[in-house]
């Protein structure tokens, strides 16, 4: 898959088959009109184009940047893409001047010149240029006058809950996150440096790895412990995670700590991970002593080994 990170990267092509959006989270919705991309391009003989903005637009319109936090980092965006295989993937920036970018001049300018698409696949909801006048009915007009075959898709429902990045971001924030797992269509994760911590977790006997966050406006789940699985330099040990603020030890900052249960790990410290959350197991919570959180933190362990085979 081929990766352009700016429209005078990307080459003019002499035709293609695309999809434009932000495409948050790229959930089972998104998988859906990406898949049909990537079909019709094959059945056509030509490239499979996802177009999408970075950073999101709504950092950019509607600051502050954390209002919006991020499901997914470009980089996980782009994985998910390349397992979906898509041939090329236009990740434009998305500056003030940009976003000032009407939908017609977005696509006489940039769209048809460069891509010269044969047919364009969007959600039922998509929006894009200045004040999102690019509504569907706008590019069915324009494809209509371009002939060009556009296909707006339906929303995908699991009964009658449309899956949305919104309430993904709702679900995670929630704890729910084997449901947000699922309405995702891959699994939710956060990439991170490896940082010193205060080596309270050696001194429970349940040595702990200690995340930072590299995305900076990443989602963040609800506070608690979870069943997890790592992803470390072609290593896949599973685990478990406290999220919280270490009521036991009066501390009140936030911070993500993992026990990898595989013991020989050669050293991570300053290593980027990704830290993949498959189920929630308790919330935090408060223990009189730390020998009773040892205990709690045994029973943990021995919950999160019997999930583990579900994932194996």
């Amino acid at each position: 898959m081929e990766v352009y990170q700016s429209i005078e990267s990307c080459p003019e092509l002499d035709n293609s088959v695309l999809t434009i959006g932000s495409y948050d989270g790229l959930h089972r919705g998104h998988h859906e009109v990406v898949r049909n991309v990537v079909s019709h391009a094959k059945a056509l003989k030509t490239q499979s184009i996802v177009v999408t903005f970075d950073p999101h637009p709504r950092h950019l319109l509607d600051p502050p940047a954390d209002k919006w936090p991020l499901i997914m980092s470009m980089d996980q965006k782009i994985k998910v893409l390349q397992s979906l295989d898509v041939d090329i993937v236009l990740a434009i920036p998305f500056t003030k001047p940009f976003s000032k970018t009407t939908a017609q001049l977005f696509m006489d300018h940039i769209i048809l010149p460069k891509l010269n698409p044969k047919k364009i696949i969007i959600g039922y909801d998509h929006h894009f240029g200045f004040k999102r006048e690019g509504t569907p009915a706008f590019l069915s007009a324009y494809c209509h006058n371009h002939q060009i075959d556009i296909d707006i898709m339906k929303p995908i429902k699991d009964e009658d809950i449309v899956i949305s990045s919104s309430r993904i971001r709702e679900l995670i924030l929630s704890g729910f996150i084997r449901r947000a797992n699922y309405e995702l269509g891959s699994i939710y994760g956060i990439a991170g440096r490896v940082c010193q911590g205060s080596g309270r977790g050696k001194g429970l006997n349940f040595p702990t790895a200690n995340i930072q966050p590299i995305e900076k406006n990443q989602l963040l789940p609800k506070p608690g412990v979870y069943f997890v699985r790592g992803r470390i330099i072609g290593l896949s040990p599973f685990g478990m995670c406290n999220f919280g603020i270490r009521p036991t030890f009066d501390e009140q900052e936030l911070v993500i700590e993992v026990h990898f249960f595989q013991e020989q790990l050669d050293d991570i410290y300053d290593k980027i991970i990704m830290v993949e959350f498959l189920e929630r197991i308790r919330d935090e919570k408060k223990f009189p002593s730390p020998n009773k959180l040892i205990e709690q933190l045994k029973k943990d362990k021995a919950r999160c080994l019997e999930l583990q085979a579900k994932y194996e």
